[in-house]
């Protein structure tokens, strides 16, 4: 009998019922991060994140997003055995710039088992409805930096580092409990990349402003000035992106936790930055040796060699996957663009890279599609935001069977220094 069958029958054909426990303690968290990796065991294209990273952003008193948000972590389960997870989040911030009561779901793995997808995501809905929330949307995370969309196509591609890999029947699953799309991002991939020239025109036109004086380009030495330079970088993505749907202000608490996270991944010559006459960051386009291959062999470890694999993908490399952009609002259609994608062009040709992979772009982001045209790009992937009513989703509650266990330290401390649900109407949820 195969593990499926398994988990669904305990193994005496007979069909078990799905029952939902939220996961409080840290073998429940281990459990919960760890699903996955069973449930894709053997999958070539799943790309297991950092076990470490995963328990860490779940983490009240390391995570600074509890200061403004709240999650529960659920866990469905047929016996004995996880057959899937959801995350539930609440996001005052989020809610009070969007002007709307929305929960959230993300970290959705599920086994090919409709009721016991139901049962999850009625778990969310019925927190979400306890709030007063009153849509749910997913798959998100906290903030920018977690993964968030759900592939709906290119199922035969492995993701950039910072993207889920999910099996197609997701789809169904979702879509069979009442989600609707809210919005899709398209990823796109060039091959051959070291045979592509720059475009004349467009390299002339960035030679032209650059010749006006107005703006220049950053060299690094080193990574200690990039990260002097971090705050700047943070405050002009979130400028850039705050008009975007879901996107969620970023603290200062939150931007000093990011920068040292990322840091050690970032390339001094995959770094673009362009400063105006004043001395103020105009735009910036970061991207990153591919870690895919790297993290799949390290299978979710460090320790004992999984560093290693990180350190030989940062160190030798033909992919490379494009992170972030963003130009600040009032220097947008003066160039600033073509600068840095020449200079990230020249950057990418003198260390050899072969392929290039975007990371989730907007569909409607016909502006950064059209930069990239002249490279042949192959759009192979989609990703979908999926939403609907709470109302709508005829929630069976559920009730967790096992008894109530007493809040860790960790968490009571945590939890003094966070945002309450509780307090968060004012905010606007």
């Amino acid at each position: 009998m195969s593990r499926v069958a398994q988990a669904v029958t305990g193994g005496k054909g007979v069909k078990m019922d799905v029952r939902i426990v939220e996961a409080v303690s840290k073998h429940d968290m281990l459990d919960f991060c760890r699903f996955p990796m069973k449930l894709y065991a053997g999958c070539p294209y799943y790309v297991p994140p950092m076990l470490m990273d995963e328990l860490e952003t779940f983490n009240h008193g390391k995570n600074p997003a509890f200061e403004s948000a709240d999650a529960r972590l659920f866990m469905a389960l047929r016996g004995d055995e996880i057959v899937g997870r959801i995350a539930g989040i609440l996001s005052p911030a989020a809610n009070k710039k969007d002007n709307v009561r929305d929960v959230r779901f993300g970290w959705f793995d599920c086994m090919n088992d409709p009721e016991a997808a139901r049962a999850l995501f009625d778990a969310v809905a019925a927190w979400g409805c306890k709030w007063g929330m009153e849509t749910m949307s997913g798959p998100h995370g906290f903030s920018l930096f977690d993964r968030e969309g759900m592939l709906v196509e290119g199922f035969d591609q492995m993701p950039t580092f910072a993207t889920y890999y999910n099996h197609a029947y997701y789809q169904d699953l979702v879509e069979g409990y009442g989600f609707g799309k809210r919005y899709d991002f398209v990823e796109y991939r060039t091959e051959n990349f070291d045979q592509k020239e720059f475009p004349a025109r467009v390299s002339d036109l960035a030679d032209k402003v650059l010749a006006r004086g107005k703006f220049r380009v950053l060299k690094f030495k080193n990574r200690r000035e990039i990260r002097a330079i971090g705050d700047e970088i943070f405050n002009l993505l979130e400028e850039a992106y705050m008009d975007l749907a879901d996107m969620v202000p970023f603290t200062k608490r939150q931007i000093q936790y990011y920068i040292p996270k990322f840091m050690p991944f970032v390339h001094r010559e995959l770094l673009k930055v362009v400063v105006a006459e004043n001395g103020e960051v105009a735009g910036f386009m970061l991207a990153m040796p591919s870690l895919s291959e790297a993290l799949r062999k390290a299978n979710g470890r460090l320790l004992p060699f999984g560093f290693l694999h990180l350190i030989r993908a940062l160190r030798k490399f033909d992919t490379l996957d494009f992170c972030l952009a963003a130009v600040r609002k009032k220097y947008r259609g003066k160039g600033v663009d073509l600068i840095m994608a020449r200079e990230m062009f020249r950057s990418a040709k003198t260390l050899g890279v072969k392929y290039t992979e975007s990371n989730p772009e907007l569909e409607s982001n016909t502006r950064i599609q059209s930069e990239w045209k002249h490279f042949g790009p192959i759009q192979h992937k989609r990703r979908r935001i999926y939403e609907m009513r709470i109302a709508e989703a005829r929630i069976i509650p559920f009730r967790d069977p096992r008894p109530v266990p007493q809040a860790a330290p960790a968490r009571q401390a945590a939890a003094a220094h966070r945002v309450s649900i509780g307090d968060a109407a004012p905010l606007g949820v």
